[in-house]
């Protein structure tokens, strides 16, 4: 399989699996800016410090930027969920647990074609156990499901939405969630 097919299999395997849309795009056209990371360090979502995939015990912004930039390819994908209305914290609560299933089936059910050492970055924390292990004072359950957010890497999201042909916004009364696999690490050493 060359890899125009690939791609376009994993962007069809994605569409199926319940993605809104779904591109693959080149690493080196992604912008990182450490100053995205402040998302993370207002607490918004309440996980900060919190959680072993969320600043700041995921990394320095700046490591992850790098680890990032090691890749050549990039599977951007969305979820676009309706809400009752803009007050509607449930459903964008459900949205994003819906968008972390894709994340982890996607990491579950595609490894063959990332390759070992792909990067999965999702939407928010983790999500993976009910309560993580951090705030009980204990190593990771499960690492080689743990799922850190693009904001914690320093994506910039709005533009990366841009660069993928998707819409950061898509509508009044609806929810929009990104995820994205980097795969085709340019250096064997990149860590797992």
């Amino acid at each position: 399989m060359d890899t125009r097919q690939k791609e376009e299999l994993l962007v069809q395997t994605l569409l199926d699996w319940g993605a809104f849309r779904a591109a693959v795009v080149p690493v080196e056209k992604i912008e990182f800016e450490p100053a995205f990371r402040k998302l993370c360090e207002s607490n918004a979502c309440g996980m900060y410090g919190r959680s072993w995939m969320c600043p700041p015990h995921v990394g320095p912004v700046e490591e992850l930027i790098a680890r990032a930039r090691r890749y050549r390819r990039a599977l951007v994908y969305q979820t676009v969920d309706a809400l009752e209305d803009s007050y509607d914290f449930e459903g964008m609560m459900a949205a994003g647990q819906r968008m972390n299933e894709l994340a982890r089936k996607v990491r579950g059910g595609l490894p063959g074609l990332f390759g070992q050492n792909a990067l999965y970055l999702g939407a928010g924390g983790c999500r993976v156990c009910p309560v993580c292990a951090k705030q009980e004072g204990k190593p990771c359950r499960f690492p080689e499901k743990a799922l850190a957010s693009l904001e914690a890497y320093g994506v910039n999201v709005s533009r990366l939405a841009e660069l993928a042909g998707m819409k950061y916004i898509n509508g009044q009364d609806t929810v929009t969630y990104f995820g994205a696999v980097l795969f085709d690490e340019e250096d064997a050493e990149c860590p797992a």
